[in-house]
């Protein structure tokens, strides 16, 4: 399962799940739509793709691909090879539509969401160290640090490291105040 970060207003201009579902077929083979708006589909070596944008407003994909034996008697194949870089093409294709951003964007953006995650969980630690350290805080202090501490927790299990650093940084101010 995959997160990728999409370009403000892009999800309602496609027409949120429903509209990603109708992109879905222009990408991939046999696309079906649940109630909830998912939707899956498949393509050569892509036996099976599924995608919906969340509530965030994050794509969220998961693809099952052909690996070992089943990967090789498919390259095999007399259009195995062709197929397979078709797949890759479709993939990429899909994805630059689906979050408005292309390859190298998507990758600019997982590395800072990533460095908001790493940021999101020193912040954490050093909360922690200076309550341990320091008897300047009374314990509703402690207790409602921890509780902020417990949100961002959740929002980085969630994968909102977005918001899990703006919790975080709120958590900070908080503490020094």
């Amino acid at each position: 399962m995959e997160t990728f970060e999409v370009k403000r207003g892009l999800v309602k201009s496609i027409g949120g799940n429903a509209g990603l579902a109708k992109l879905a077929t222009t990408y991939f083979e046999m696309v079906e739509a649940s109630a909830e708006g998912h939707f899956t589909g498949s393509f050569a070596i892509m036996k099976k793709v599924t995608g919906h944008y969340n509530e965030d407003g994050k794509l969220i994909v998961d693809v099952d691909q052909m690996k070992g034996e089943e990967l090789g008697d498919f390259l095999g194949t007399d259009e195995g090879k062709s197929l397979a870089m078709e797949s890759r093409k479709r993939w990429s294709g899909f994805l630059d539509e689906a979050t408005g951003y292309n390859p190298k964007q998507r990758g600019d953006k997982a590395k800072e969401a990533g460095k908001k995650i790493s940021k999101s969980k020193s912040m954490i630690s050093m909360a922690r160290k200076l309550m341990a350290m320091s008897d300047k805080y009374d314990d509703e202090t402690r207790a409602n640090a921890e509780s902020q501490i417990e949100e961002i927790e959740k929002k980085l299990a969630e994968g909102n490291g977005t918001r899990a650093f703006s919790l975080a940084e709120k958590l900070n101010k908080y503490l020094e105040g």
